[in-house]
């Protein structure tokens, strides 16, 4: 499949777009008329430029309100027209975009805007390019794909095509399926653009709000498998209004616009393979179903979704103070690394790395997760294919091999073979003491939290979606004192993989620089968790204070009995309940950009304890504020 890219996408002078949708690996790009108009470059320089990076022009775009007017008008129209068509041969761009007419129109009639239309194709053929006629969604008269088509058929001139844009399909609630019955030579060109589902007028959710395939809810593999089965082969192209993506760093959101097209062509190539539109299917098997269509679909290497946590990493050059919060959890050290200046502190199923290379200055922070995997080599190249940038770590011929890349907030994401006892433990020495396993009162990491900057948070959604398998949950919103936060569950089916991504607000201080970052957290779970608050707090631990004004909230909540309430006020613990179960857990004090979480889960309950959140946030955001102060006045 040939891609492209509209140059509105990204931030940055023409240039500088131009290099990084290169660098990307895109084939092609269309060139956005503003994004021309402020250029230095004269059109032969652009048209070089391309030529220089491997790059095709693909379409010029927009050429707006030009069918379905008065007589009186047209000539103008014509004129307007036939400037661009003259800028084209000087750029090399053989198509341009006319969009379906939104503010001259006064004839509401197919015949008028298709002759005229056919006058705009005959004018085109003159200088050797097509126009490629798109139906917007709010359109005056045309703002469907099939009325456009029926024009474009009226027209009947062969510089004459139709674009199809799945934001102005998928927004109308339009079927696509449609599609299939177009005849592929009059499809001229293919824009692609995912939003996510939300209740507005369709102008702004398109000028604002469209994201790269896989980022938002429109079913998009569906869409690219009618259009490879109407036997479309031209490109396929990103044309995404985004208010984020426009202030972003250009490089990292062209290789996130190429990795969207790379996942979506798998998913295709899974509903082709299956023989089914339904979006159930797209893991499915996929063989090359997607090379059996003109536009030639490539699939990924087909992995399987992790199947637990192998272990987590935090760096810091503190390592003290979070060793001390593993043993007052009962996590037994099991050793130094042979030849690293790292920790192995583990209990259960759950395995803490300690990690002091490269620290120095480092607070404790979350660096690095492994993910258990059933064939991890194939797991890396799947994310490597998928744009994703390898971790170069040093091991000796003694030592397991780690495989794993950088995720977009530059967490190391290791895939490493599913095993109760990795073979790289035995580098930290001897194997815990007998029977210390079975009478572990943590079980194993339940879940991760990590903390996404706003301008990358879709960026990773699609990045742990594409390159492990994990399914996204519904997005939720939590208060907190400095504003949102705004949280998307990334899991697999059975839940033994559990990922929250936070957006946080962000915070400037009185300078205008960001202010403390959003601490992260890695949750483990147990079974009994009185008994392991009581271990911890007869240990020293210091828990997250809760305010005893929730303790009378949850009385008022949930029919607990007194003497419930009494445990969880004096361990500290918070409850929350739903229909299938109970969870129960505590939070343990900040250490540098993170902390840690014990949770309970019993009966069917799946979910995070949220209505807790807020308690957590502002609990941490007023220990913050008095730590602050503390170091203003001493």
């Amino acid at each position: 499949m040939r891609t492209s890219i509209a140059t509105v996408c990204i931030s940055g002078t023409l240039e500088e777009k131009m290099l990084a949708c290169a660098r990307a690996g895109f084939d092609g790009i269309e060139i956005f008329e503003q994004d021309l108009v402020v250029s230095p470059m004269s059109p032969e320089e652009v048209r070089a430029l391309a030529d220089r990076l491997g790059l095709t022009l693909d379409l010029y775009q927009p050429f707006r309100d030009f069918e379905g007017v008065d007589e009186a008008l047209l000539p103008e129209n014509l004129r307007r027209a036939e400037a661009k068509f003259a800028l084209m041969n000087r750029l090399g761009i053989d198509t341009m975009l006319v969009c379906s007419n939104v503010a001259t129109a006064t004839v509401d009639d197919d015949a008028v805007a298709a002759a005229q239309l056919r006058r705009l194709g005959e004018a085109a053929a003159r200088h050797g390019v097509r126009i490629a006629y798109e139906a917007l969604a709010w359109g005056k008269y045309v703002n469907t794909y099939r009325h456009a088509h029926r024009i474009v058929e009226l027209a009947d001139h062969p510089a004459v095509g139709t674009c199809l844009d799945s934001f102005h399909i998928l927004s109308r609630g339009d079927d696509p399926s449609g599609i299939e019955e177009l005849p592929a030579e009059k499809i001229f060109f293919v824009q692609l653009a995912d939003a996510p589902v939300l209740s507005m007028d369709i102008l702004s959710w398109s000028r604002h709000y469209r994201v790269f395939p896989g980022q938002g809810g429109f079913d998009l593999a569906g869409f690219l498998a009618h259009l490879a089965r109407a036997g479309y082969a031209g490109p396929v192209s990103l044309e995404i209004f985004n208010d984020t993506f426009r202030q972003s760093n250009v490089e990292r959101t062209a290789l996130d616009g190429l990795r969207s097209l790379l996942w979506l062509q798998d998913r295709a190539a899974a509903r082709l393979a299956a023989g089914t539109d339904a979006p159930g299917n797209d893991a499915a098997h996929r063989n090359d179903a997607g090379a059996a269509y003109p536009m030639n679909l490539a699939s990924l290497p087909d992995v399987q979704a992790p199947t637990g946590f192998d272990f987590a990493e935090i760096r810091t050059d503190e390592p003290e103070s979070v060793a001390q919060m593993l043993a007052q959890l009962g996590f037994g050290f099991r050793g130094q690394h042979r030849r690293k200046p790292v920790q192995l502190w583990t209990q259960g199923q759950a395995r803490i790395v300690i990690n002091g290379q490269r620290a120095r200055g480092a607070t404790p922070s979350i660096s690095a997760l492994g993910f258990q995997v059933a064939e991890p080599r194939r797991g890396v190249e799947r994310a490597v294919q998928l744009r994703a940038r390898a971790v170069s770590r040093h091991n000796t011929a003694d030592e397991q091999e780690l495989r794993g890349v950088n995720a977009p907030d530059g967490t190391e994401v290791f895939y490493c073979p599913a095993s109760p006892r990795p073979a790289w433990m035995g580098e930290f020495g001897a194997p815990p003491p007998a029977g210390a396993e079975a009478s572990a009162l943590i079980e194993a990491v339940d879940h991760v939290n990590l903390a996404q900057p706003w301008q990358a948070f879709d960026e990773a959604v699609l990045f742990y979606e594409s390159a492990l398998r994990l399914e996204t949950r519904p997005a939720t919103e939590v208060p907190s004192p400095l504003g949102l936060v705004r949280s998307q569950v990334m899991r697999t089916a059975d839940g033994s993989i559990r990922l929250a991504l936070n957006i946080v607000p962000q915070v400037l201080d009185g300078a205008g620089a960001s202010a403390r970052a959003y601490p992260e957290h890695v949750a483990f779970r147990t079974s009994d968790i009185v008994a392991v608050a009581r271990r911890a707090k007869a240990a020293g631990m210091d828990f997250l204070p809760v305010p005893r004004n929730y303790y009378q909230d949850l009385a008022a909540r949930f029919p607990l009995d007194e003497a419930t309430i009494d445990t969880l006020r004096g361990l500290d613990l918070l409850y929350d309940r739903d229909e299938h179960g109970g969870f129960l857990h505590f939070y343990t004090e900040t250490v540098g950009e993170m902390f840690l979480e014990v949770v309970q889960r019993d009966g069917g309950y799946d979910g995070y304890g949220a209505p807790n959140a807020p308690v957590r946030l502002a609990a941490q955001f007023e220990r913050n504020r008095l730590r602050d102060g503390q170091r203003t006045t001493t």
